[in-house]
This record gives structure tokens, C-alpha cells and sequence, in this order.
């Protein structure tokens, strides 16, 4: 039996944490310049939302770039279908559900869990955050950032900022803010006017950058400038220190409140008062995708920089009437494990690990970044924890087609379940199973399991061992 079982979680965490200082310092001698990682993330933008996926409207040149110069995954999937629970996937490579994270502001980063920041972080990279959050209150003070449920009635319990896990520099909101003015309440967006006119009342969230410090400077116009305006600061201070830097970008658009800026409604000018927004809010942060790789480009870096972008879910459609997102020829949206609410937009753009670019077929997560980044960089997983995701880099570059693992998914406090590989899909409701060619049928229309009742019997047993482990993990969350 492994001797770790016999120790706490915060001891078999302390030790991993010593025995990766001695991978990280051999690994360095006489080692090749390690790549500057950037994970970026959209809110609620639908895996239809590109020109490269075949929007017939709008304007994403930047993301059309990427596309043809990295890789493009036709399959990439957000962890779930909400907000905070795939967010909490990025960090860690373990299914949300492990760590008590199951809803939007339910559950935070838990002290046993071991981010992907603190690794990289021993690992000697410079650690920033920039953007939405979402993974624990940023203040223990009851009625700030619009909390609700868990988060409002016990603040303190949920208090987990960035810099309390091992992020250098952050500029970050609790949760959503207006995509345009972000610290303004926008007034009411179900008015059909372009540009509503905003109260002179501030909207609730606020920007942090440590305990009890908001910003408020430079925080008019384009919320994902403003975003970008603090990450490129500390891409450059990295660069000049001679760091490499973990960065991590997640921009609050196109999440209600979505309010878009004259300039880039105009371009949409022979839409819907509505679509004019949620377009512009997407074509304005895809701006900054461009602005962030000319900027990498200037300092020298593109060629040694994991560039990765996607989405935290598919798009919503109930709330503010300007969510004007597509799922292109899939089915269901936000909050749905349907292929709609957790297929996503997902890119890389990586010259000196991918040889020429590519489009991958094979499926590919949100969990995963955890397990290729550490593959990457030659750092050993823990092996007292269950990861979800799987390295990438065999996929990447081209040693193999097909993933080695399958991919669960849960949702609605585990009701709803779905169990996935690499051509089947089986999608579980409300004790209801279906199984779908998910190749062959990515709208989920053709009910396979009569006539492939092995695929299903088998796809049903691995499901619930997988459930089974996670659900008993969430049990042991403490509340």
C-alpha cells in the first residue's frame, strides 16, 4: 500500500511540494529555454461564436489567425457547462465536482488541491492572473461583489484570492462585470435603445490587485482592453526580469451585462439592435487577442510562448435578451451537457512545439491543460490525487490521433451525467440514458442505443466507477 494514504491531505501535499523542488532544479542544469505558458478564456462565447467555425457574421480575424497558424480543436470542451466549476478544472486537471466546485460562486480552489500556479510557481515562473476569477470571494466583508448563496452567507469561509494561491500579480473581479465600463451599473439592457443610458450608480464588482486594494483608474471603455492592459505590463516586466511567466487571461465577454462600444457596434450596423452588442463585445476582446500577439512578437518571445484560448462554456440564452450566442450545428447552450452548453472554441498557437499547423479531431478539455503543461515541462504529476485530463502532446505532435482516455461530465449536482470517447457519446437525464455517434452526429439527434447495446452496457459501468470516485470525493468537501 502507498505509504502517502496514511497522510493527511496537507501533509501528502507538503511533501509533493519538496520532491518537485528537486525535479524543477535538476531539470534546469544545461536544460532548453522553457516556454512562457498564457491561458486564455472567454465567458459564455459559443463554439459557433468565430469566423473560423463559420459565424456568417461575425469578426474575429485575430482568432481566424490563430486558427491557421497553430492548432485548431474541432473537439475541445469546457470541464462543465458553468462558469466556476470549469475555471476550477483549469487549475487543477481534476473534475470541478472534486473539489466541491458544482456551480457559478459555489466552492473555491481548496487549500488540499494543488494549483497550477503554485507548480509553476516552484518551478520558478513568474505567476499572474488577469480578468474574471470566480474561484472563491476576494473579500471576507458580508455584502460586497454581489454575492449570493454560499458566498454571501459565509464569505470567510470561501475567501480565496488569487494571491493566496501562489499568483505573483493579479487584477481581478469575483465574478461578471459590464463588457463595456465594467465598474458602471449599464442600466436596463432589455431596452431596445444602443446605448442605454448608465446610472450613476457603480455596478458592484470591483477590480483587485491584493487584500482590500481596487483599482479603479483606466477602468472606462472596453472591459477586455482594460484587462489586457494590466497582463501585458507584467508580460514585459517577466521578459526584463529574465522570468519565464505563467499568465492566465480571462476576459469577462460576452457574459451578461453585455453592453458593446460605439465603435464596434458600427460594424454590425445592419444587425439587430441586440446582436450589435453581443458581436461587438467579442470583435473588440478579439482585438486584444491580436494586440497580446503582436505584442509577444515585439518582445522576442512568440516562437517560445504557449499561446492556448477558449471558452469556459457554451453560450447562454436566458437573462440579458443580448445573448446572441451560437452554437453553430450542435445542440443545447449553457447549463446543458449537450454538446451546445460545453463544446467550445479551443486554440493553441505554439511555433516552437508545433511543427506546422493542424486540426485536431480527437477530443480535448479543459482539464487537460494541467497534465500537457506539466508534460511540457518534464514535472511529474502528484500520484496521490485522481487526474481527469491527459497530455495533449502526444496528440499535438502527431504520435498518435486518437486520446487515451474518456471524459466524464456532470451536471446539476451530479442528476445529469455523460461519459465520452473518442466516438461515442452517452448522455444520461433524469434516468434516461441515450448513446450517440458523437462523430457521425455532433447534433445528438440519432438515439444509438438499441442498436449498439454493448457500447452502451460498457459506457453505463465506467460512468458510474468514474461518478462514484468523484461524488465521494465531493462528499468529504467540508461545507
Amino acid at each position: 500500500m502507498n505509504l502517502l494514504t496514511f497522510l493527511t491531505p496537507q501533509l501528502r501535499r507538503q511533501i509533493w511540494t519538496i520532491l518537485l523542488a528537486g525535479v524543477v532544479t535538476n531539470a534546469a542544469l544545461g536544460a532548453p529555454p522553457r516556454p512562457n505558458i498564457i491561458l486564455c478564456m472567454t465567458d459564455d462565447q459559443g463554439w459557433g461564436d468565430t469566423g473560423y467555425n463559420g459565424h456568417p457574421y461575425l469578426k474575429t480575424p485575430h482568432l481566424d489567425r490563430m486558427s491557421e497558424e497553430g492548432v485548431r480543436f474541432t473537439r475541445f470542451y469546457a470541464a462543465a457547462a458553468m462558469c466556476s466549476p470549469t475555471r476550477a478544472s483549469v487549475y487543477t486537471g481534476r473534475h470541478p465536482y472534486r473539489m466541491g466546485v458544482t456551480f457559478a460562486m459555489k466552492g473555491m480552489l481548496e487549500p488540499t488541491e494543488i494549483p497550477i500556479s503554485t507548480v509553476l510557481k516552484k518551478a520558478g515562473y513568474a505567476t499572474g492572473h488577469f480578468g474574471k476569477w470566480h474561484l472563491g470571494t476576494l473579500s471576507k466583508l458580508v455584502g460586497e461583489q454581489k454575492r449570493w448563496g454560499a458566498f454571501s452567507e459565509t464569505p470567510e469561509r470561501y475567501y480565496c484570492p488569487p494571491w493566496e494561491r501562489d499568483v505573483d500579480v493579479s487584477f481581478v473581479t469575483e465574478s461578471k462585470v459590464p463588457t463595456w465600463d465594467p465598474l458602471k451599473d449599464p442600466g436596463d439592457l432589455k431596452q431596445v435603445e444602443l446605448a442605454p443610458p448608465a446610472t450613476d450608480k457603480p455596478y458592484g464588482n470591483e477590480y483587485f490587485t491584493g487584500p482590500g486594494e481596487k483599482v479603479t483608474e483606466n477602468t472606462v471603455g472596453d472591459d477586455s482592453r482594460v484587462i489586457m492592459d494590466r497582463a501585458i505590463p507584467f508580460i514585459r516586466d517577466s521578459v526584463e526580469a529574465g522570468n519565464p511567466f505563467f499568465t492566465v487571461i480571462w476576459f469577462h465577454t460576452p457574459h451578461s451585462p453585455v453592453v458593446g462600444g460605439e465603435k464596434y457596434r458600427a460594424m454590425y450596423g445592419d444587425q439587430p439592435v441586440s446582436d450589435q452588442h453581443y458581436y461587438a463585445t467579442i470583435t473588440a476582446m478579439d482585438e486584444q487577442m491580436g494586440r497580446l500577439r503582436a505584442e509577444l512578437k515585439r518582445l522576442g518571445i512568440d516562437q517560445n510562448t504557449m499561446l492556448w484560448f477558449n471558452s469556459d462554456n457554451g453560450p447562454a440564452r436566458q437573462g440579458s435578451p443580448r445573448h446572441m450566442g451560437s452554437v453553430g450545428h450542435l445542440s443545447g447552450y449553457k447549463l446543458s451537457i449537450n454538446e451546445g452548453g460545453v463544446r467550445v472554441p479551443g486554440l493553441l498557437v505554439w511555433p516552437n512545439g508545433i511543427a506546422a499547423p493542424k486540426t485536431i479531431d480527437a477530443p480535448a478539455i479543459t482539464t487537460d491543460y494541467f497534465p500537457t503543461i506539466m508534460d511540457a515541462l518534464d514535472i511529474p504529476l502528484p500520484t496521490d490525487r485522481d487526474y481527469d485530463g491527459t497530455s495533449l502532446l502526444p496528440i499535438i505532435r502527431g504520435e498518435r490521433k486518437i486520446r487515451d482516455s474518456t471524459i466524464g461530465f456532470l451536471n446539476k449536482d451530479g442528476k445529469e451525467s455523460a461519459w465520452m470517447d473518442d466516438r461515442y457519446k452517452l448522455l444520461v437525464k433524469k434516468d434516461k440514458s441515450a448513446l450517440f455517434d458523437i462523430v457521425a452526429d455532433p447534433g445528438e439527434k440519432t438515439d444509438l442505443s438499441a442498436t449498439h447495446p454493448t457500447v452502451e452496457i460498457q459506457m453505463q459501468r465506467d460512468l458510474a466507477k468514474w461518478k462514484a470516485r468523484v461524488m465521494a470525493e465531493l462528499a468529504a468537501v467540508p461545507e
